[in-house]
């Protein structure tokens, strides 16, 4: 390769250079929860979070959970104003938006109507303010269960955060992602994938056209040229690449040809990065190295590929902050 007057310039100095370049457009997110506003006193707080115990929806049933759900929507725009302030155009919302959501349909909420407009109001002004929305929901949900009630249960909450992002007016696609683990592998991988790919088939062409999976942090589990060869292959669904989880469970792969494959899934989507790092490092503990740190400090490389990084950090929207002195 040359450049300018013809000098030779070397590959890794073109992708350093890409590098640099890129995170110029690279949009950068935090997850679920602004502490600014949470560590604010209870009566001023603002959340998207609040929730109960079992036992308060047995007693106080679904007009109470209409009440949290309707509050933390009205503060989930909140928060996206706050984004659109401080220039964070990637946000990751919450799965506890609606406590207690496998237990009832959303229509039979006493707010409903109320909560489809501020749902719809947020979703119009994360478009108009450019800000990316995601789901990633919880290690519980296992598409590729031998029980069939886990199954059943995995596709009632993915298709809740489908549905949650149709009120909110976004058309199906990769870009407005619900993120998941294949969540165990069973002694055999291949027969895995395979139960994965086939109880895909099972869910609505709205879940289907924004669900994406994810590489693991365990040998045990799935790393990302498993997740292309067994998956995205089959199904099409893109891959998050989590560099976290490369580091403790890399594969076969270097780096560059892990991000690669990642890449290549996702089309004409802007791809979503994922990136955090050892709390055991940060705090000089005997954690387990899959834990997260309050902050992450180390510029990543990309490579030349163009993506979204969610940060997943503790420390939530101040490691964002943070990371972005760190990249300059």
């Amino acid at each position: 390769m040359t450049g300018l007057n013809s000098w030779p310039i070397s590959k890794k100095i073109v992708d350093n250079f890409k590098s640099f370049w890129y995170y110029n457009f690279m949009k950068l997110g935090y997850a679920c929860i602004n502490m600014g506003f949470s560590n604010r006193p209870k009566s001023k707080r603002i959340t998207t979070n609040r929730g109960m115990i079992k036992r308060t929806f047995m007693q106080k049933g679904i007009p109470y959970a209409s009440e949290l759900s309707l509050a933390n929507c009205k503060d989930l725009i909140k928060i996206l104003k706050w984004n659109k302030e401080n220039d964070i155009k990637f946000y990751r919302m919450s799965s506890n938006l609606f406590p207690w959501a496998s237990e009832y349909k959303l229509e039979t909420l006493p707010d409903y109507e109320e909560i489809c407009k501020v749902l719809r109001e947020a979703g119009d002004y994360a478009t108009k303010t450019g800000q990316r929305l995601t789901f990633h929901p919880g290690p519980f949900n296992k598409l590729a269960a031998h029980d069939e009630r886990i199954v059943k249960n995995t596709i009632t909450d993915l298709e809740h955060h489908s549905e949650i992002f149709d009120l909110m007016g976004f058309e199906p696609s990769y870009y407005n992602k619900i993120n998941i683990h294949i969540g165990a592998a069973y002694d055999d991988k291949r027969e895995t994938a395979y139960r994965f790919c086939r109880n895909f088939d099972r869910l609505s062409d709205n879940l289907k056209s924004r669900l994406t999976v994810e590489n693991d942090d365990k040998n045990s589990l799935f790393t990302t040229e498993e997740l292309y060869k067994y998956m995205f292959l089959d199904i099409g669904s893109p891959i998050v690449f989590d560099y976290h989880h490369y580091a403790l469970h890399p594969g076969s792969l270097r780096l560059d040809e892990a991000l690669d494959y990642a890449m290549e899934s996702w089309g004409s989507i802007t791809p979503v990065c994922h990136l955090s790092e050892s709390r055991r490092e940060e705090q000089q503990n005997d954690c387990l190295p899959q834990a997260h740190s309050d902050y992450v400090y180390t510029p990543i490389q990309t490579f030349g590929h163009e993506f979204d990084l969610m940060i997943e950090a503790k420390a939530k929207e101040l490691a964002l902050l943070k990371y972005r002195q760190i990249i300059g």
